[in-house]
This record gives C-alpha cells, sequence and structure tokens, in this order.
C-alpha cells in the first residue's frame, strides 16, 4: 500500500504541475468541513461516504479505461465517437464529488465530461485515480485487491 500512496502522490504532483496544471489543483486537500457544515453529517457519516466514494472512483476506473478504448478504436477507424456513456460515468460520480465537497475530484471529472481529446481524458483518469489514492490509500489498496481478487476467480 505504501508504494501505491508514493506513486500516486509523485503522479499527482507531476500531472498537476505539468500537463493538468491549467486545472489547478496542484497541493490540494481535502477537508470534510464544508461536507459537515453543508450536508448537516457527522464526521463519521462523512468518513463512510468518503470510503463509499473511493471504492465508487476505484472500481469505476475500469469502465472509464473500457469507454476510452472504445473511444480510441472509434476514432482509429474513423468512426463516430460516442462519448455519451463515458460523459455519463463522469456525471454519476461528479455528483458525489460534489455532494462530499471533494473540489479535486469535482474538476477532473467535468474536465471528463466535458472533454473531447482522448490523451487529455486518460490523463484526467490517471490524476483522479491518484486523487482517491491520496483521499484514502487503506481504502484504494484494500478496493483493487478485492478487484484482483475477484477477476482471478
Amino acid at each position: 500500500m505504501q508504494n501505491m500512496l508514493i506513486d500516486a502522490v509523485n503522479l499527482n504532483n507531476n500531472l498537476f504541475l505539468n500537463e493538468l496544471k491549467e486545472i489547478n489543483i496542484h497541493n490540494y486537500s481535502y477537508t470534510p468541513d464544508e461536507a459537515i457544515e453543508e450536508l448537516g453529517l457527522e464526521l463519521e457519516e462523512i468518513n463512510h461516504l468518503i470510503d463509499d466514494y473511493v471504492i465508487q472512483i476505484v472500481t469505476s476506473n475500469m469502465a472509464f479505461l473500457q469507454y476510452l478504448h472504445e473511444l480510441q478504436s472509434s476514432k482509429d477507424n474513423h468512426k463516430i465517437m460516442n462519448f455519451t456513456p463515458l460523459q455519463e460515468l463522469a456525471h454519476k460520480n461528479l455528483g458525489v464529488a460534489r455532494n462530499l465537497r471533494i473540489h479535486d475530484a469535482q474538476k477532473l471529472l467535468y474536465t471528463i465530461m466535458k472533454e473531447e481529446d482522448l490523451e487529455h481524458i486518460f490523463l484526467c483518469l490517471e490524476g483522479l485515480f491518484a486523487c482517491v489514492t491520496i483521499l484514502r490509500p487503506q481504502k484504494a489498496f484494500d478496493t483493487l485487491r478485492l478487484i484482483k481478487v475477484k477477476n482471478s476467480l
């Protein structure tokens, strides 16, 4: 898990200082205060929702990558690129990020929803995965491990 967190921090620093600097989220650090105040929930409830959100993003990552692969295939074969499934998944995840006031994820998911440059979308997905790994490293690690176990059965 420690290596995964270190990789996420390094990727985060690299992406948000370089390729994704226009998103302006370098050194962002989530605090639940805004969500607690605006949603009227206790810290324990917010923490549970954040854990669920991290699980959602980690499990959605495979679908995001599959949609991106399909878009690249359409582009390579000079077919119409259908961004709708990717945009709908980003929108679904954006709603949760907005509710929990996770601002870095909001910006990345909004960009994924609106962007049509596949390379830029891929970078945003990498950044999103790094952000949730930094947000809850143990939950991200456990979710990935569970996915690997399920896929091996």
